[in-house]
């Protein structure tokens, strides 16, 4: 078993890795030699065939916990949540009728106003967004910004907070053939995409996004409210890397469980005095960060210990942007189709 992640067990048969992954029931089992997949079909028949007839499907497409999972593509993955899209938008007791090119508004961040709505909305608000959620962390992360803020209003939700949540299944309707397309070039190279807006909430706290991939695609995806205030842009995005910096450490530790052992693990930030306190520590720090808690130079240790590189990245190409902000446009199509590995 993984020692990261308890649901994923892993053996080597004829020299190749065999790696089941468990979610209570539901079994995904891959190895490059299909009978090992079918003796351990016949195992699991023997060992609990009496409670239950096991019903394994073979095949490069799996629909796997309300995903398709497709391997159709050489070299890639394919996420396909397009039914549960296309359900999540009839199922929404308002006819959704127009369509939307972004999934909100640049007003999103702005506190909801007008009446708190009445019972039957609100539980339609919020099981709606419980659904948005699902599927943002699994193959529509481009709708992630906007589900981190819609699920913060759940409890009291207004009428302009049923108007954002329209609006982003507008996007839906519009986008509902949209997968997550995934590709690893080197599974030993990590990539982290960190960026945050400063003060952009209404109680001036900054917004953290943060972004995963192999190669094309991101594999894990951020976006949350920092939980407390800075004074610069420079110290929302040191706070921002501290708020990634679990994840980040721990996509190392499981992929070295998983056999891969990484050669690079990069953070890249587009803020030069956010990296030289990260690399540096109080050693950087001027008049302004002299009062930032010891806990935010966490990474620099990281760095020392060579755990972590990080490296600078141009604002026109950080993937993080995506997820700090509602973006509009041109900005929002390129970003969205790197995250959603569309080429």
């Amino acid at each position: 078993f993984n020692d990261y992640d308890p649901c994923i067990a892993n053996r080597m048969v004829n020299g190749k890795q065999h790696t089941v992954r468990f979610h209570v029931d539901d079994l995904l089992s891959s190895h490059v030699d299909p009978k090992v997949n079918d003796r351990f079909a016949e195992w699991l028949e023997k060992m609990y065939g009496k409670y239950k007839a096991v019903e394994p499907t073979r095949g490069k497409k799996h629909d796997y916990l309300g995903m398709i999972i497709d391997f159709t593509e050489q070299n890639k993955v394919i996420i396909d949540m397009v039914k549960y899209v296309e359900s999540m938008v009839e199922d929404f007791p308002v006819s959704i009728s127009k369509v939307s090119k972004t999934p909100a508004a640049e007003n999103l961040l702005d506190i909801g106003t007008g009446k708190l709505l009445d019972k039957g909305k609100s539980e339609a608000y919020h099981t709606t967004v419980a659904k948005g959620l699902f599927l943002s962390k699994r193959s529509r992360p481009d709708i992630q910004p906007t589900i981190a803020v819609l699920s913060t209003r759940v409890k009291s939700p207004t009428e302009s907070d049923w108007k954002k949540l329209i609006r982003m299944l507008e996007y839906l309707k519009g986008t509902s053939k949209l997968c997550l397309k995934l590709k690893a070039d080197n599974p030993q190279v990590v990539k982290w995409y960190v960026d945050a807006s400063f003060a952009v909430h209404p109680d001036y706290r900054s917004h953290t996004g943060a972004v995963m991939t192999l190669g094309e695609g991101s594999v894990i995806a951020m976006s949350k409210k920092q939980k407390l205030n800075t004074r610069s842009s420079t110290e929302a995005e040191l706070v921002g890397a501290d708020d990634a910096a679990t994840m980040i450490l721990w996509t190392g530790l499981f992929m070295e469980q998983q056999g891969y052992p990484l050669s690079k693990n990069i953070l890249f930030q587009d803020n030069k005095s956010a990296i030289l306190l990260e690399n540096n520590g109080k050693r950087s720090a001027g008049k302004r960060s002299r009062a930032l808690n010891v806990r935010y130079f966490f990474l620099t240790d990281q760095v020392e210990k060579g755990n972590l590189t990080i490296e600078y990245c141009p604002t026109d190409v950080m993937w993080a942007d995506f997820m700090t902000k509602p973006l509009q446009g041109e900005k929002f199509r390129k970003f969205r189709d790197d995250i959603l590995g569309i080429s």
